[in-house]
């Protein structure tokens, strides 16, 4: 098996999740007490919302950056950001580092586009949803992306910041999400990418309007898949 490193923590509510799905995928692949060989930095989320809020992308890229260099040093052989947000530095991050990195969008839209989905919604923080850095790496693979409208997407927001990321679910919440991809199924979309990790503990992926695409658990079996290519 190789060794993935994991540049986490924001949140650590979305962090245990993926530490979770990977570590089952590799025990159900290869059975007995096996389980992923992972090395995590798991970083303090309150000056990383902070940075993000402010608009400074430069210090977190250069956080990211060096995260992802001490896991190589520590023996990581591949990486992944446990954060669609964060994905905003994926391209400064990975030209700090000789070894791969997985990023979340690529695996999401590779799935979509397996499933013959032409037009999807997406939902996620404010900066995922309103800035190109997320929606164009879907859409180079030939997607329409569609996002809420401002009311609804600075309650999702709202929900992320105020909520998931303590680990925090209300019932409230979980009716506005729904009320959210109603709206997306009668516009007409064909799928909704849960476009923040955390946004499965809302969402049942499995009940609702439209299929639903959980990024952490797409990220995560991804990174399943390149631990044991070692031995395919």
């Amino acid at each position: 098996m190789r060794k993935l490193g994991l540049i986490g923590g924001m949140s650590w509510a979305s962090t245990v999740l993926y530490y979770e799905a990977i570590n089952k995928g590799v025990s159900r692949r290869q059975g007995g007490l096996v389980s992923a060989p992972l090395l995590i930095e798991s970083h303090d989320f309150g000056p990383i919302a902070e940075l993000q809020s402010a608009g400074e992308w430069d210090a977190l890229a250069e956080m990211m950056a060096a995260s992802a260099k001490r896991l190589e040093r520590a023996g990581a052989e591949g990486l992944l950001i446990a954060s669609n947000t964060m994905h905003k530095v994926y391209d400064r991050v990975a030209g700090e580092v000789q070894i791969p990195m997985l990023h979340i969008g690529d695996i999401t839209a590779e799935k979509l586009v397996r499933d013959g989905v032409k037009r999807a919604g997406l939902i996620g923080t404010r900066f995922t949803m309103s800035e190109p850095f997320y929606r164009e790496r879907i859409e180079a693979h030939g997607i329409e992306v569609t996002v809420p409208d401002a009311a609804m997407a600075r309650e999702i927001d709202r929900i992320i910041f105020d909520e998931l990321t303590r680990g925090t679910v209300s019932r409230v919440s979980q009716r506005t999400l729904k009320t959210c991809l109603t709206m997306m199924a009668q516009a007409r979309m064909q799928a909704v990418i849960l476009g923040c990790t955390e946004l499965v503990m809302l969402v049942d992926p499995g009940a609702n309007v439209l299929p639903v695409y959980d990024t952490t658990a797409l990220h995560s079996q991804a990174a399943v898949d390149w631990i044991l290519a070692a031995d395919a």
